[in-house]
């Protein structure tokens, strides 16, 4: 399973975001020259980031992007689907929320159960990992004892 270009770009602006949240507004400009991206095809998934309410822009001079909530609050799972649409490895799987397919209906799709399981598997793993959990400098510990 792959994900695509538009799933893993919108990661990288969340948690660059996420580590500058600091710093106040962050550019565009500036998150594309930092990962070596297209600051035009960055503007067409932070307009679909801003319209799944998960970041806000700041007009001005000094103005930029900004997280819409804490990084712990805002998971990997919710990132990709605001911006690539449902996780699942095959096209039958999200074709309806009942995960009909387009198998012969006289007939039971017989990997049916093994795509659900791994879509369901997936989709826990992403919602599971926060933003903090990506911004955690090595060597950081939350089980201190």
């Amino acid at each position: 399973m792959k994900f695509t270009t538009r799933g893993r770009y919108s990661v990288q602006i969340m948690v660059d975001l996420s580590r500058r949240i600091s710093e106040g507004p962050v550019s565009l400009k500036s998150i594309a020259d930092r990962h070596n991206l297209s600051e035009s095809y960055l503007e067409q998934l932070i307009c679909e980031l801003r319209k799944a309410d998960l970041v806000r822009s700041v007009r001005g001079a000094q103005g930029g992007y900004v997280l819409k909530r804490d990084p712990g609050q805002i998971t990997v799972g919710e990132i990709i689907r605001s911006v690539a649409g449902s996780i699942a490895p095959v096209d039958c799987e999200y074709q309806t929320e009942t995960l009909s397919c387009s198998c012969d209906p006289d007939e039971q799709c017989l990997t049916r159960d093994l795509w659900v399981r791994l879509r369901d598997s997936v989709n826990e793993l992403v919602d599971s990992i926060f933003l903090s959990d990506l911004v955690k400098k090595p060597g950081d510990r939350t089980d201190v004892d």
